[in-house]
């Protein structure tokens, strides 16, 4: 963390492995719809949902019901996410630790906003549950599976007139790697171990 950030106004995160831990939670609400199912595959697994974190629904489709018809596939991870907006409205997830304290003192120099492929309610679930609506201007998810996180990011430049376009055009987004998440990345500009380092940062 040697290097720091230049004339930042403001920070779009991401919310898997960044803000929340949510693999528990979501591997018990999708077992719960799978096993309604005749199919071979009778639950999800903590690991498996780790491993899917991040990839699109078509993705994840082709992932856990290769067997199945596209159409088949669709009904029952619609209804996994159904059930696990449910499940996480009632339960929650895990927070990372600090993760309030630094939202709140950031949010006081820096507009903060979220991005992630996720389905629709589910960025909303996490800032209900915990209460924390007040440190975010904004958030974005896929409305369509074709529409991936960087046309996300996009969108939420616009709608927010985040910074000078030919100016984000050029320089491009700075990239902060969340080392204490559940992924892993090979080009980024920035490190952080903790959440609480990007006060630093």
């Amino acid at each position: 963390m040697s290097k720091k950030f230049n004339n930042v106004d403001s920070i779009i995160f991401d919310l898997d492995g960044t803000l929340w831990d949510s693999r528990k939670e979501v591997a018990s609400a999708w077992t719960e719809v799978i096993r309604t199912y005749n199919y071979e595959r009778k639950e999800v697994t903590f690991q498996e949902v780790n491993d899917l974190m991040g990839k699109t629904i078509d993705e994840i489709e082709d992932i856990l019901f290769p067997n199945l018809p596209k159409k088949k596939r669709t009904e029952i991870l619609y209804k996994c996410g159904e059930n696990e907006i449910s499940y996480l409205s009632k339960h929650g997830a895990k927070l990372f630790d600090n993760l309030e304290d630094t939202l709140d003192k950031l949010s006081k120099k820096y507009r903060l906003f979220i991005v992630s492929n996720c389905q629709p309610g589910y960025i909303e679930v996490f800032l209900n549950y915990y209460n924390l609506n007040k440190y975010f201007e904004d958030h974005e998810c896929p409305k369509s599976p074709e529409i991936v996180k960087s046309d996300n990011i996009k969108l939420i430049q616009k709608r927010n007139k985040l910074g000078d376009a030919n100016a984000t055009k050029d320089a491009g987004l700075e990239f902060v790697f969340a080392s204490y998440g559940f992924g892993n990345v090979d080009k980024y500009q920035y490190k952080i171990e903790k959440i609480e380092d990007l006060l630093e940062l």
